[in-house]
């Protein structure tokens, strides 16, 4: 990587791979730069490396919680809400942890006041995580049709 500098994606792939060892070499070598970016280290599950990411002005926004909801990291989702991450958009963690199929990580973001809305319900349906869809159900998460559509094109007959 030296020789022909360190580019954007190898970083990305150090840190969506969780090697930090990569990241502060790639630092050392181009300055802040070729950091990475935060939403590839919550993606894998990584919380050392965002952390690392973070204290050395990598930005992040919120693909940070959507990808660490999505992959059910929930240490990751925690540490980044707690530090003010911008983790409650219109693309939310709630839909990225019920496509997921993550029924615990979509129960913390409820009690931590994320939003919801019926493609939570249309996300778990497609996955076929039918405990996902039923307890979003009994908590008033809305659903529409595309609920039911989602889950017949995924083949879940247990959804419908």
């Amino acid at each position: 990587m030296a020789a022909r500098g360190t580019p954007a994606h190898d970083c990305e792939a150090a840190a969506r791979d969780g090697h930090l060892e990569v990241l502060q070499w790639a630092r050392e070598q181009d300055g802040p730069g070729y950091a990475g970016k935060c939403f590839f280290a919550a993606k894998g599950g990584h919380l050392e490396v965002v952390q690392w990411a973070r204290e050395h002005g990598c930005p992040w926004d919120a693909r940070t919680c959507l990808f660490a909801a999505r992959g059910g990291h929930l240490n990751v989702l925690q540490w980044a809400r707690k530090h003010d991450c911008p983790c409650w958009g219109v693309h939310t963690s709630c839909r990225s942890a019920a496509e997921g199929g993550h029924l615990e990580v979509l129960q913390w973001a409820r009690e931590h006041g994320c939003p919801w809305d019926a493609r939570t319900c249309l996300f778990a349906a497609r996955g076929g995580h039918l405990n996902v869809l039923q307890w979003a159900r009994e908590h008033g998460c809305p659903w529409d049709a595309g609920t039911c559509e989602a889950a017949a094109a995924g083949g879940h007959l247990e959804a419908l």
